[in-house]
């Protein structure tokens, strides 16, 4: 059986890129669970395909997996707002986003296997709601664990 190259799980039937489009799909939809998870499910996914990570090196999406497993989505929400607010024309003056004290990984540095990847969260390919959030905190913990074991 075949393996993603950058998270390792096993590809049944779909790749990782098409369970993130269906995924980003349902996110959209702006309903719950999907929905309100958008800020933490985009950046697990980028955390465990690092090659799409932005130019800031993953240091936002490091920083929502940790607010979430923190505080929760008020954490997130809270810091997702402050960075729109900071990348609006009437911000001059305003502190950027907020990246918190956890510092990024290094990129560069040999991670640890992650025992939750986006395969996991799909369960059947469908992201069913039923425990759809369990599954996204797992997601993230099993993210930063590896991250955290790696560096």
């Amino acid at each position: 059986m075949e393996s993603c190259a950058e998270c390792g799980a096993p590809l049944d039937t779909r790749s990782c890129d098409e369970l993130f489009r269906t995924l980003l799909a349902l996110d959209h939809s702006r309903q719950a669970p999907w929905g309100p998870l958008h800020g933490v499910s985009v950046p697990c996914f980028l955390l465990q395909h690092p090659s799409r990570l932005p130019a800031d090196g993953g240091a936002m999406a490091w920083a929502l997996v940790h607010a979430y497993l923190e505080g929760g989505l008020d954490e997130v929400n809270r810091l997702v707002g402050r960075a729109c607010r900071g990348n609006s024309h009437r911000a001059k003056g305003m502190p950027g986003h907020d990246v918190r004290d956890v510092a990024p990984p290094r990129l560069d540095a040999p991670r640890a296997r992650f025992s939750v990847t986006i395969q996991d969260v799909a369960v059947d390919g469908s992201f069913p709601s039923s425990e759809f959030t369990d599954r996204v905190k797992a997601w993230a913990a099993a993210t930063v664990d590896a991250w955290s074991r790696g560096a």
